[in-house]
């Protein structure tokens, strides 16, 4: 049997998601890819557990606190080759308090924990690997075994750890992969849909949730967004194909009266051709009254035929209004939930989708009128400061709150996306250079002005800014390097400044 290439197992795994009408998230696509190739998903790496754990190693002197936070070190940052290496010397210092005597109970709770922490790292990596599970028990039990002695015990320990640095490098190239074959099926994707705007949206929207480094507050934003999103999308294409139906069912009318209406005439046609025959024959008025009497009530037949077909023509016509600012308004709600994808879900500017996708309309704008073009990065000061000393709560609402005092110093055609973290960009068109850097500096007056509160006290919130004029034949990447280098001088001389790039 030939070997499926990976792009089509992407494929055929997004496939069975809508199949299941499950939320096109990671975890779920993972689970479906992993299905159909016929494969062991990954574990989480399991910090938590870990981390109790390395909570609960003594550390009775200076050297084992140093060694014990080196390991918990090593578990924030899901590193299992510094985890190795700081289990090995927390060991290495153990020993020095261990004697020759049988381990005292104190040991033996220590070997406990050891112990523990070695299975908990067995879920967290590839349970198809009967050599590493096997290792895994193989360690257990020596650490578990009071009669072993502390020599053996490391040098069980030091086996495990080589095997597990080769098990935590294997997952890990596994997670980046995936990752990357993740972005490559949802840049695709859209080709599966004919001129689908909502799944390009939710497209978007998934590949801002998988781009590193990921955290479980991302995305369950995201996922909340896709749910509210593919809520009304499900609610809308439901209404638009009722009235699509509605529509077909009306024309269908349309043409069956214009139909009727055909025949009647035609019989009508006929039954005056019969008369003017009578009449050309005739010879007495009363060969011609009865001809007359059924011309005249033909007549009225085709009169009330007309009458009872222009009424329910009027109808159908009303209807298809009707029906038609139903499909303008559904419409509507659809192209609103794509754009809603393009949006940063904490401050409503733009995200870096949103912010592609404008600037390539910009700089064609530009070009084809002859007109200036031109960027500024900003980067909040003192951002970290503010975040370790008022938390990030208070952080997030000081980006919410530099976003609503810059929408009310911008023009209505400028343009506002938050980059990353506390960087964004401001596309300004039709602006030289000059006026640019006068825009954010009046920007930053307007900063002071407008202070940041925050539990009743008022905090100043700063930026430094970098101004590129788009040159001729620049990309829009090369345009923001050096809008970036600017906005890092702007930062070295001393911050709350705007400078131009050269």
């Amino acid at each position: 049997m030939t070997e499926r290439k990976p792009a089509e197992i992407a494929r055929d795994a997004f496939k069975l998601i809508a199949e299941r009408k499950q939320l096109p998230s990671p975890e779920n696509y993972e689970a479906a890819y992993h299905e159909i190739a016929g494969t062991k998903a990954r574990a989480s790496f399991p910090d938590e557990a870990l981390r109790r754990v390395a909570l609960s190693l003594p550390a009775h002197d200076t050297e084992l606190a140093k060694a014990v936070a080196a390991v918990e070190s090593a578990i924030t940052q899901h590193n299992w080759a510094a985890f190795r290496n700081t289990l090995l010397d927390y060991v290495s210092k153990v020993e020095l308090h261990c004697s020759e005597q049988p381990p005292t109970k104190a040991t033996m709770d220590l070997r406990e924990q050891v112990a523990r922490l070695v299975e908990h790292a067995l879920p967290a990596l590839d349970a198809d690997d009967e050599r590493f599970a096997r290792q895994v028990a193989e360690v257990v039990q020596v650490l578990r075994n009071p009669s072993v002695d502390v020599a053996s015990v490391k040098q069980a320990i030091a086996n495990f750890n080589l095997r597990l640095s080769f098990v935590g490098e294997e997952q890990g190239a596994i997670r980046s992969t995936l990752l990357h074959l993740l972005n490559l099926v949802f840049e695709n994707i859209s080709a599966l849909g004919i001129e689908d705007r909502w799944l390009v949206g939710q497209v978007d929207a998934l590949m801002e949730a998988t781009k590193p480094p990921l955290n479980l507050k991302r995305l369950d934003d995201v996922k909340r967004k896709l749910q509210d999103v593919i809520a009304k999308q499900t609610e809308a294409k439901a209404r638009a194909i009722e009235v699509q139906a509605q529509v077909k069912f009306m024309l269908a009318t349309f043409i069956e009266r214009l139909s009727l209406m055909t025949d009647t005439t035609g019989d009508y046609r006929h039954e005056v051709e019969d008369f003017a025959k009578v009449l050309e024959d005739a010879t007495t008025l009363e060969e011609i009254g009865p001809a007359l009497q059924e011309v005249l009530s033909a007549t009225r037949i085709m009169e009330e035929s007309a009458r009872q077909t222009s009424s329910e023509l009027r109808h159908i016509r009303e209807r298809a209004i009707q029906a038609e600012e139903e499909i303008v308004k559904l419409q509507g709600e659809l192209d609103k939930a794509s754009v809603q994808a393009r949006l940063d879900p904490l401050t409503g500017a733009l995200n870096r989708r949103g912010l592609d996708e404008a600037f390539a309309r910009e700089v064609m704008a530009a070009r084809r009128k002859g007109s200036n073009l031109c960027l500024a990065m900003l980067d909040i000061d003192n951002f970290k400061l503010l975040n370790d000393t008022h938390g990030h709560k208070t952080g997030d609402a000081a980006l919410t709150h530099l976003v609503a005092v810059a929408r009310t110093s911008m023009r209505p055609q400028d343009t506002m996306a938050r980059y990353g973290g506390e960087e964004f960009v401001i596309l300004l068109p039709d602006t030289g250079i000059d006026h640019a850097v006068e825009a954010m500096q009046r920007l930053q007056r307007e900063l002071t002005k407008r202070f940041f509160l925050q539990d009743k006290q008022r905090l100043l919130i700063t930026f430094s800014a970098g101004v590129a004029l788009l040159e001729a034949n620049e990309t829009p990447e090369d345009a923001i390097k050096r809008a970036d280098h600017a906005m890092y001088l702007a930062k070295r001389a001393g911050k709350n400044r705007v400078f131009a790039a050269s």
